[in-house]
């Protein structure tokens, strides 16, 4: 039996969930997908310029925890930006 998932306070509600390169059709792109949680991971951290402490704790997750979330989540962003992918927010 697997763990339950914990719940994470995400307060971060991006005004566009979808971002692609210009001048290429989306049916020509391949897709990333940027989680809520390391959405908020990424705006706590690099835009908000939060420490890592911090920003777990508003996040109400372990400071472990978040730096996983945010690893996985820049990885997804400068995947996205260096193989010309399409990042999508989920909703």
């Amino acid at each position: 039996m697997t763990r339950p998932k914990l719940f994470r306070r995400l307060r971060f509600r991006p005004k566009a969930f979808y971002f692609k390169p210009r001048g290429i059709p989306m049916y020509e792109l391949d897709e990333v997908v940027l989680t809520k949680e390391e959405m908020e991971a990424v705006k706590l951290k690099d835009h908000d310029g939060l420490e890592q402490i911090e920003a777990a704790r508003k996040m109400k997750t372990s400071q472990s925890t978040f730096q996983r979330i945010l690893s996985c989540g820049r990885i997804k962003i400068a995947e996205a930006l260096v193989r010309g992918k399409a990042l999508r927010i989920e909703e």
